[in-house]
């Protein structure tokens, strides 16, 4: 069985970040494991605290998985502070993991703040070098780059400025422009879109920790990285698509849904 480990913050209404990862990779039939950076209390419709955990206790449970378990892919999600990043870095250095997702996860779905200001040039310098393939949101993608983007030519050219930052593989996730949702792949040479029809609802919590985690997850299972990508769009699309309507705010995804169609057929 493929391994994969979640380094990210508990989302306790369970439709983000360690959860949602957790979910996505035991849907894609393999191993799910996680290192828990950050408490999170939140659910969909705000984040109320944030209690972060102690680099120590993140190097140990990262120690934990690497001297028992080992990985086939990492995904890596909200890190809120320099000494949080640190930690990590310096762990993913140690052990220099294969098929390492990193989603820069800089805001909640409903806007407020994961990780801190001051940590982003910290992601910069210490985490965006680390990663196999990074996989920004648009205003994420404009914070790392430092420029607006409002078109599919803005998406290229930030990928390429995110790519000559020392990250090898760039996925800009364009959900965050009108029309059909456009992703931009850039391996560092070519450029490849995924777009997929925009479905009309407010249930997408968590749809950036779910890519990530099913991405990771498809890497492991041995696909190569265009067929992980795109394998990893379809699989988010369903579960948007199949949202139970959850919550009040932004409601979580189905992250089970083919699964259970597939069980009410026998």
């Amino acid at each position: 069985m493929k391994r994969v480990l979640t380094i990210a913050g508990s989302d306790c209404s369970g439709g983000a970040g360690i959860q949602a990862d957790l979910k996505t990779m035991s849907a894609h039939g393999v191993f799910g494991m996680s290192v828990i950076v950050s408490v999170v209390a939140e659910n969909t419709s705000r984040v109320l605290d944030i209690q972060d955990v102690t680099p120590d206790m993140i190097r140990q449970q990262i120690d934990a998985v690497y001297e028992d378990i080992g990985t086939d892919a990492v995904k890596v999600g909200m890190l809120s502070t320099p000494q949080c990043m640190e930690a990590v870095a310096s762990k993913l250095k140690e052990y220099k993991p294969q098929n390492v997702v990193i989603d820069p996860v800089m805001y909640a779905k409903n806007g407020c703040p994961l990780m801190q200001p001051e940590s982003v040039e910290t992601f910069i310098d210490q985490i965006l070098p680390l990663a196999f393939l990074l996989t920004p949101n648009l205003p994420e993608a404009e914070r790392i780059c430092g420029m607006s983007i409002q078109t599919e030519e803005d998406m290229r050219n930030a990928a390429r400025r995110i790519h000559q930052m020392g990250c090898p593989k760039v996925l800009i996730k364009g959900g965050h422009l009108d029309g059909d949702a456009l992703d931009i792949l850039y391996d560092g040479t070519d450029f490849y879109g995924y777009q997929s029809q925009r479905i009309p609802t407010k249930h997408t919590h968590g749809t950036g920790c779910t890519l990530s985690s099913a991405i990771a997850s498809n890497l492991a299972l041995g696909f190569p990285l265009q067929q992980a990508v795109g394998r990893a769009k379809e699989y988010v699309s369903t579960a948007i698509a199949h949202a139970p309507g959850l919550g009040k705010g932004n409601g979580p995804l189905h992250h089970f849904y083919e699964l259970y169609h597939n069980l009410e057929k026998i």
